[in-house]
């Protein structure tokens, strides 16, 4: 199914609706945690980028933000490397090509820097992320369990 949304690049006008979408994809934060980081990314413009999804109304119902990374990106064979940050839907708005839609936005603006490469990661148990990523083209290239150790002073 073909996306009706635009998509647009975020800007000052909208953080607000990007920090409520940040919220619903990431709530282990308050939307005035993420209203701070999302504005310190459009601070910086050549290196992270967020775009929105607006339906017919002008309601945002999608965010994919990325950045430009020149350190080691698991997976991939070069640097600079394009990073989808982060993409969320609502579900009212999902498989209907939305998603897609963000993810081209952002391969354009990752080209658009001299990148090769788009990478991405998830939870080992988002199988659901993981399913979008193959229908947008993404290939697994490794899975990663990070451990820690506390130190006694």
């Amino acid at each position: 199914m073909t996306s009706t949304a635009t998509i647009r690049r975020a800007d000052a006008g909208c953080i607000a609706s990007l920090a409520e979408l940040r919220t619903a994809l990431w709530p282990g934060e308050d939307v005035a945690a993420h209203l701070g980081e999302a504005l310190g990314a459009l601070g910086q413009p050549n290196r992270a980028i967020a775009f929105l999804a607006l339906d017919a109304g002008g309601t945002a119902i999608g965010f994919a933000e990325a950045s430009v990374r020149h350190d080691y990106v698991n997976g991939t064979d070069g640097s600079p490397v394009g990073f989808l940050e982060g993409l969320y839907v609502v579900p009212a708005a999902r498989h209907r090509g939305v998603g897609r839609a963000l993810v081209a936005a952002v391969e354009r603006w990752v080209r658009d820097r001299g990148c090769t490469e788009l990478a991405s990661d998830a939870a080992i148990d988002n199988t659901a992320s993981h399913a979008a990523h193959a229908a947008y083209g993404f290939e697994e290239t490794e899975r990663v369990v990070y451990f820690r150790k506390f130190l006694s002073a």
